[in-house]
């Protein structure tokens, strides 16, 4: 069953090409969604798939590109209200 989760990560996600390694990601695991940085220096997701697929993710997620450091990951579900095509990198 597709879900939706949003997530957001804090640390040091920016300047360290967080969003491609999230895209790239997704787009190996066949999910879709989006991820843009916010003006509070954190990492913004949202995802939708399958859960198998979207566990892979959030484990990718945790570790990071080289040069991240994640310290926190916060993970809500939420209801799927439109569904996305592909993933998507948007601007802050």
């Amino acid at each position: 069953m597709k879900k939706q989760l949003h997530i957001s990560i804090g640390g040091k996600v920016t300047n360290v090409f967080f969003r491609e390694f999230a895209k790239q990601h997704a787009n190996k695991l066949g999910i879709t969604g989006w991820a843009k940085n916010t003006k509070q220096g954190k990492l913004e997701i949202i995802v939708q798939g399958e859960q198998k697929p979207i566990d892979a993710f959030i484990s990718a997620c945790r570790r990071g590109p080289m040069g991240a450091n994640v310290l926190s990951l916060d993970i809500k579900e939420e209801p799927l209200e439109e569904e996305f095509d592909y993933f998507d990198i948007r601007p802050t």
